[in-house]
């Protein structure tokens, strides 16, 4: 799923393509991405882009009037620009939005469709929408403590909740707690004072550095590689390759769809996590160190 750094990037070039361009046509191959019924999508016709936003992971197009189009990529949904005169669609495209210049088509890989675009009218309406998670680039270290033991979770559950931190998901949050040298699995309650403020430097400076990595990347050109699996990252997607500072070969837990990767000798003091699946299949065979393993 696109985070923080990826969406910004995107609300960037919007920003630059579409501020003050009208909107032509609004038209949706597959009618299911769009999850409201009012306002009409011709009633964003004929108006012009006011600004755009982000509401955590979402991005919003402000349009002149007091419509919004909120788009949320969810896992597999990404933003294409096609400039004018490109008479072909993907064949997964959800959503197109037309101007003169161009055209922001909305596709989704895969066979599930998750993404979603909702139109809106009104700041209430859109308030609704946004989950409300503090955004750590703005907040102060007391605010971060504030809300990270507003409830007792394991540090990857509370840095991926959207009501408790925006933007930051299951790639992000693996880097993060790498560089504060701190375990997935410790609740939040059981955290030091010190704990507290290398995480929340940590998530400062890793959500800030690949933010400007990613811009430098696009360059002036619109995004297209948009993944949670990139080079240069420390632990994420590196299943049993070595850690980047100690040698160590990457861990992961697997839990639903998600999951987490560590290394045991910089986060965990040496100790293997234990994985729902593999560690109950081999039971008392299972290792309990990096160096047992």
């Amino acid at each position: 799923m696109p985070e923080l750094p990826d969406i910004q990037i995107y609300l960037e070039h919007l920003e630059r393509l579409l501020r003050g361009r009208t909107l032509l046509h609004l038209r949706f191959p597959n009618p299911f991405v769009l999850r409201t019924v009012r306002p009409a999508a011709q009633s964003l016709e004929g108006n012009r882009v006011a600004g755009v936003r982000r509401l955590g992971k979402r991005l919003a197009l402000e349009f002149e009037g007091g419509f919004f189009a909120v788009i949320h990529l969810m896992i597999a949904g990404r933003l294409h620009w096609r400039e004018a005169g490109s008479r072909t669609l993907p064949r997964n495209a959800l959503a197109v939005l037309e101007f003169e210049h161009g055209s922001l088509v909305l596709t989704e890989a895969g066979t599930k469709r998750r993404a979603s675009v909702h139109l809106i009218e009104g700041e209430s309406a859109l308030a609704a929408l946004n989950p409300g998670g503090l955004e750590i680039l703005e907040a102060s270290e007391q605010e971060f403590a504030d809300r990270l033991q507003s409830a007792n979770h394991t540090l990857k559950r509370a840095l991926t909740d959207p009501h408790l931190f925006s933007g930051i998901g299951n790639a992000y949050s693996d880097e993060i707690l790498h560089r504060a040298r701190l375990s997935p699995i410790t609740l939040t309650s059981r955290l030091t004072q010190a704990d507290i403020g290398r995480l929340y430097e940590a998530a400062r400076r890793t959500l800030a550095d690949w933010t400007e990595r990613l811009r430098a990347q696009a360059g002036r050109d619109f995004p297209r590689k948009v993944t949670a699996f990139r080079e240069g990252m420390a632990v994420h997607g590196r299943y049993r390759e070595p850690c980047p500072d100690c040698g160590a070969p990457v861990q992961r837990i697997v839990y639903a769809e998600n999951e987490a990767n560590y290394c045991a000798r910089c986060q965990t003091g040496g100790k293997l996590l234990a994985d729902r699946a593999l560690s109950r299949l081999l039971k008392k065979n299972w290792p309990r160190s990096i160096d047992e393993l």
